[in-house]
């Protein structure tokens, strides 16, 4: 809080009226509820990403890819279904979403068991190929002839559009984030693939000598990740967009990793660890109006907010160490 401020003031702005605006707009109004929580619906999902590799100890930074693929593939899928009940076409580009993503990131796990292949390095490059097959396909194979300045693919559908919750202006994919983090710390926690991922990610070779399947385990939590990622990104499709284009590469996946890191990879702690990011990144807007701060502030604050992590977490790490020393 403090280096943002300074940071604030230093672009000629009064800190404290910049944290009011914030708060105001994120937290403000009902209106502001619904906007912040319509941002943090994708982070959920996108944390889960980097927090469920987290478990065997490894880095995925490829969130922003797998949602790029399943946003991707489930308009495609779409696309070949213009005459199927929106039930049927909506579930089918849920599961080609989910697909993508996660064949995505078990890229990343395949790499890392098979060739020893850093995960963290992988899992970013391969967010570049997959930004870079987008735009590629929505600039050719699938794109719509009357998207002229922004292309596009052609539009799914009203009807294959995912509707809003009662009484709000809230799509469905907030349930869909919220329910996905429960069943993922269900899942991490209270069953034998979650406690065998927590050994191997304690101390691989113990893992190993007890027989556990670390490269399977691996190759499936990654895909498991990556499936909530492209889960991510058929909802950008199918409840607000309506078609692939440029807008999936939105940073939800980069955004999702700072959830990641500050919920300390438990899925519960994702929620309201997302709500308050989606919150941070919904008040650009009336920053640069109100304030004449660029739209970027929002993401030097998320920068400041990882840096400070980071570095904790190194402090800390050095000073159990001195104090294991001490103690021996």
């Amino acid at each position: 809080m403090v280096l943002f401020g300074i940071f604030v003031a230093s672009a000629g702005a009064d800190p404290f009226e910049v944290y009011q605006t914030m708060y105001r707009a994120a937290f403000g109004t009902s209106f502001s509820w619904q906007n912040t929580l319509v941002r943090a619906a994708p982070l959920m999902l996108t944390a889960l990403c980097t927090a469920l590799p987290g478990y065997l100890g490894l880095i995925v930074i490829g969130g922003e890819g797998a949602v790029v693929m399943g946003g991707l593939f489930a308009a495609i899928v779409a696309l070949t279904m213009p005459t199927a009940p929106p039930i049927v076409v909506l579930t089918t580009m849920a599961l080609a979403g989910m697909l993508a993503g996660g064949v995505w990131l078990m890229i990343g796990g395949a790499l890392r068991h098979y060739r020893a292949v850093n995960e963290t390095i992988s899992s970013l490059l391969l967010n570049y190929i997959a930004i870079a097959l987008l735009n590629h396909l929505v600039t050719s194979t699938f794109r719509d002839p009357e998207s002229l300045n922004h292309p596009s693919t052609h539009h799914i559908g009203e009807a294959n559009m995912i509707g809003v919750i009662p009484g709000t202006d809230l799509h469905w994919g907030l349930a869909f984030g919220i329910v996905a983090c429960v069943i993922a710390w269900f899942l991490m926690n209270h069953t034998v693939f979650g406690f065998a991922s927590q050994i191997a990610g304690g101390n691989v070779r113990a893992a190993q000598v007890a027989g556990l399947p670390v490269g399977r385990l691996i190759l499936i939590i990654c895909c498991v990740a990556g499936a909530a990622g492209g889960l991510a990104g058929m909802l950008e499709v199918a409840a607000i967009h309506g078609r692939a284009n440029d807008t999936l590469n939105a940073n939800y996946g980069y955004a999702g990793i700072l959830v990641a890191f500050v919920a300390r990879n438990n899925p519960l702690a994702i929620i309201p660890v997302a709500v308050l990011l989606g919150g941070i990144r919904a008040s650009s807007g009336l920053l640069q109006r109100t304030h004449e701060l660029p739209d970027a502030t929002v993401l030097v604050m998320q920068g400041i907010i990882f840096l400070v992590i980071l570095f904790s977490e190194t402090l800390y790490g050095r000073f159990a160490k001195l104090q294991k020393q001490g103690a021996a």
